[in-house]
């Protein structure tokens, strides 16, 4: 009877207790490994938002900024203080007071930028002349320019358009997209006289003594200049320039 008893008890005790599973640890999430490179545009494919105010005006002749002295001036008689270059993509060359770019392989980009001058406020000239050409392979001119692969880029493309670009860092911005213009040749061989007012943050652009748009930008502040031009589809490019003027702002 002790014995039914002590087991009755025991029986008892035992179903009062509650068993305690533990409780799964977390599976921590796997780590993603941040990409090592990036993927530099230097020409934005498609319209990019504006972050600054953008004023777009009527083309209207002969609007003349007020000038003053010439204070830099490129005549082209040599390759001194430029960038050259001969390789399969194309070539750079100074010769008969022209700068040449010729572009050999589809989609290839070349550019030169003087050593010689650093500019905060000027207004600057310089005249295009593309021989080979088409559709949205462009050229233009650079201002700003610094070695760290930092400019804005005054854009003519070959079927009519103008845009500018800031690039910093090698990472492109457009604060104006591509714009039709009365004023840009839309067949080669042609010549075009690209002109930039900039005091600050305040830039005017100009073709053929023509105003374009203007634009308000503070991301560069001082810089040289260059040249450029781009093959934007499978044919080659050629385009001169010379003739760079830089008057000071009165």
């Amino acid at each position: 009877m002790r014995k039914l008893i002590f087991l009755w008890i025991a029986l008892g005790l035992s179903a009062c207790v509650s068993v305690v599973m533990p409780t799964p640890l977390p599976t921590s999430p796997p780590t993603l490994s941040p990409s090592l490179t990036a993927t530099v545009e230097w020409f934005p494919a498609t319209e990019t938002p504006t972050l600054f105010p953008v004023e777009i005006t009527t083309p209207i002749p002969q609007i003349s900024p007020n000038l003053g002295e010439i204070i830099f001036s490129e005549d082209f008689s040599s390759a001194h203080g430029w960038t050259v270059e001969d390789t399969n993509r194309g070539s750079i060359n100074v010769k008969n007071y022209e700068i040449n770019l010729i572009i050999n392989e589809p989609k290839a980009f070349l550019y030169s930028v003087s050593e010689e001058a650093q500019f905060t406020d000027f207004y600057v000239e310089i005249i295009a002349r593309p021989s080979l050409c088409s559709g949205k392979d462009e050229y233009g001119l650079m201002f700003r320019a610094t070695k760290n692969i930092t400019y804005y880029r005054y854009s003519l493309s070959c079927d009519g358009e103008v845009r500018l670009d800031r690039i910093i860092g090698g990472v492109a911005f457009s604060p104006q997209s591509w714009l039709p213009s009365a004023s840009v040749p839309s067949a080669a061989p042609s010549e075009s006289r690209l002109g930039v007012w900039a005091v600050g943050d305040e830039f005017h652009f100009f073709i053929n003594g023509e105003k374009q748009f203007t634009i308000t930008d503070n991301q560069i502040t001082k810089g040289s200049f260059g040249v450029f031009a781009r093959s934007a589809g499978e044919n080659a490019v050629t385009v001169s320039f010379t003739d760079l003027l830089v008057h000071e702002i009165e």
